[in-house]
């Protein structure tokens, strides 16, 4: 069984480990997803992310097998969104650079982080949930919609220091009177 918990300075080279296999897949055309080797995601994202302690990783059996960051900060590009969700910025909860290693896709990880980042919001008192990716990335959109996300329109723009990213807005409400289980 797979546990999430606050990442620490020891995970580091694991994540970064987990981006670089994630940038060598995309160069060799097996995965789809719009980031780029030495742009976005780099060990610099995920040190930033834990110095901000919001950085979160999926642990299976001692391994890091994952990781998220989960916080209240709506980048720039969500000002351009239509969202249903009229919710103040305090009860809105936002996941970011969901990373799983492409050698434990299909397994649940992602599936179970977007699950804890639910529960995390509800505890945190955030119903609102908000999520971003690449249009090119179809994984995640597919995902991301199975578990009730909807998209509320694509946004272009230069992202994470990616020129002509096509970035897709998700929301999802949960039930405020709820804890998911």
């Amino acid at each position: 069984m797979f546990t999430f918990r606050k990442a620490t300075i020891n995970d580091i080279d694991a994540i970064e480990a987990i981006y670089q296999e994630i940038h060598t897949q995309e160069e060799n055309g097996i995965v789809t997803i719009g980031w780029v080797r030495d742009v976005y995601p780099t060990r610099l994202t995920a040190l930033a992310s834990l110095e901000r302690d919001d950085l979160f990783v999926i642990e299976d059996e001692g391994d890091v097998v994952g990781a998220g960051i989960i916080n209240k900060n709506q980048v720039p590009e969500y000002n351009l969104g239509k969202w249903k969700n009229n919710s103040s910025d305090d009860e809105v909860m936002v996941l970011h650079t969901l990373v799983i290693s492409p050698n434990k896709g299909r397994m649940g990880y992602g599936k179970g982080f977007v699950a804890f980042y639910e529960q995390y919001a509800l505890e945190n008192n955030c119903p609102y949930l908000r999520i971003d990716t690449n249009a090119r990335n179809v994984r995640a959109r597919a995902m991301y919609q199975k578990l009730g996300y909807e998209e509320i329109g694509i946004v272009p723009c230069d992202f994470n220091g990616i020129d002509g990213i096509q970035l897709v807005l998700l929301e999802k409400a949960l039930d405020k009177n709820c804890k998911k289980s």
